[in-house]
């Protein structure tokens, strides 16, 4: 069977209640910028260097924060560096977990959305 479309997938939406301090968030530690186009209500967060697009969109009034059923992972190299990194900027980070080949440790962005740092892409190459 083929599949229904033929397009990378290089976006996701994020529906958050506090678009600046999401903004904040991922452009002061992972990055990006954000890009807003005049009377659109999506923030598109793009890193310079390319990767996935973080659309931004204002939740509604029924969706409670952290009420998703995906993570963000985000690759590093040293994922010690990189929570001790996070926790000096008064992030809450999770305990580093060691996988078969590689490590990861969690958090939270300030909707409640997961987020992972992880070695494992670079693990797999």
């Amino acid at each position: 069977m083929a599949a229904a479309t033929t397009g990378l997938c290089s976006r996701i939406v994020l529906y958050c209640h506090d678009i600046d301090a999401m903004v904040a968030f991922y452009s002061k530690h992972f990055g990006y910028q954000a890009f807003v186009i005049d009377g659109d209500r999506i923030v598109e967060l793009r890193r310079p260097d390319g990767g996935l697009i973080l659309m931004l969109h204002p939740a509604g009034k029924g969706q409670k924060a952290g009420q998703s059923l995906i993570k963000l992972v985000f690759d590093v190299e040293d994922v010690e560096s990189a929570r001790n990194a996070l926790i000096e900027a008064g992030i809450d980070v999770g305990p580093i977990h060691q996988a078969d080949n590689y490590q990861f440790a969690n958090l939270k962005d300030p909707a409640k959305n997961s987020v992972s740092i992880s070695s494992r892409a670079l693990a797999c190459l």
